[in-house]
């Protein structure tokens, strides 16, 4: 490699490294002088990278996007970190996107040193991620959704309801959240006046508008999802109050089964909807902290009478098993 080809990628991953060098600081990190460096940057430019350049205070050398995406200067913890990343991605739970980014990691495995293949081997090969299967959103609505969020427009959404009747939405969309695995939308619902959520692997296409969203006071928008999807969508709703510090439940409380808010330092709020009261109870039980039902009175009579038909019970003649300590899931 000549000392030219050597010194341009050194610039190159200079100008990755930070938004913003002067001639002056360029030229001392490589020692060369102002000159060379407008050399080395032109050169830079006649390969495809833009090298945009500012003047006046403040002003330097920046590396701005182009059409087409140059190849990447990557260090060793960096490309750890981009292996592990794209293994992730790859079980994210958006069609499309799996594949690619396995075929992203095997290109960056064929282009790194031996020392650090063997790190991102032994890194990204210790890794294990273990999840349900969920349904799968299609990566061009995460795309259109994302843009149209991002400048602000409407949209037209093909979406399927869980009863399987499709129909089109009209939608001002604010934010695109994935919790545990499930992508959502959270937006304004132009036909029903009200903010919805709506779950991306139900949406067939989305159209994008010139329309820009109408400015509007927001809610909580994280909370208002959770809410949404925990007890929003059910036939029942339950609200029970636990006799345990917020930091010690959130750990076994699935962010999709239940929304969790603290009640002072020593107990916390649950609100959930369920269809069947007495399975909602056996999962409450399995938090093992003592509670208090707020809503509906029903599920205490539940709790009562799984007490009674626990006092009933008698140990086999081998001995007693302990419980397990779960979390509270029930989906």
């Amino acid at each position: 490699m000549s000392d030219v080809t050597r010194r341009a990628l050194r610039l190159l991953a200079l100008l990755q490294s930070r938004t913003v060098w002067t001639g002056p600081e360029l030229a001392d990190e490589l020692t060369v002088t102002v000159r060379t460096v407008r050399r080395d940057v032109d050169r830079l430019r006649e390969m495809g990278y833009p090298v945009l350049t500012s003047a006046g205070h403040g002003g330097g050398y920046q590396l701005g996007a182009g059409r087409e995406l140059p190849p990447l200067l990557l260090g060793p913890h960096e490309a750890v970190a981009v292996a592990v990343g794209l293994r992730l991605t790859a079980t994210s739970g958006i069609e499309g996107l799996d594949v690619e980014a396995l075929r992203a990691l095997a290109a960056l495995d064929r282009i790194l040193p031996p020392d650090v293949r063997s790190e991102v081997s032994a890194v990204t090969g210790a890794m294990g991620v273990v999840a349900r299967p969920v349904p799968a959103a299609r990566s061009e609505v995460l795309l259109a959704l994302a843009t149209a969020v991002r400048d602000g427009m409407r949209v037209r959404v093909d979406y399927q309801r869980g009863d399987g009747e499709r129909f089109e939405r009209r939608l001002e969309p604010y934010r695109v959240l994935s919790i545990e695995g499930h992508w959502y939308l959270f937006a304004w619902d132009l036909d029903r006046e009200d903010w919805r959520t709506f779950r991306l692997d139900r949406m067939h296409a989305v159209s994008p508008s010139t329309f820009a969203i109408t400015p509007r006071p927001t809610p909580d928008i994280e909370r208002t999802v959770r809410d949404s999807i925990t007890h929003g969508a059910y036939p029942r709703e339950v609200t029970v109050r636990l006799l345990a510090p917020y930091d010690a439940i959130a750990a076994k409380v699935s962010a999709r089964a239940a929304s969790l808010t603290p009640d002072g330092e020593d107990a916390c709020i649950l609100r959930a909807g369920v269809d069947d009261l007495q399975w909602l109870a056996m999962h409450l039980i399995w938090l093992r902290v003592p509670l208090e039902v707020i809503d509906p009175p029903e599920l205490l009579e539940i709790f009562e009478d799984i007490a009674t038909r626990a006092a009933m019970m008698e140990p086999a003649p081998d001995g007693t098993s302990t419980p397990p300590d779960r979390g509270f899931d029930p989906s």
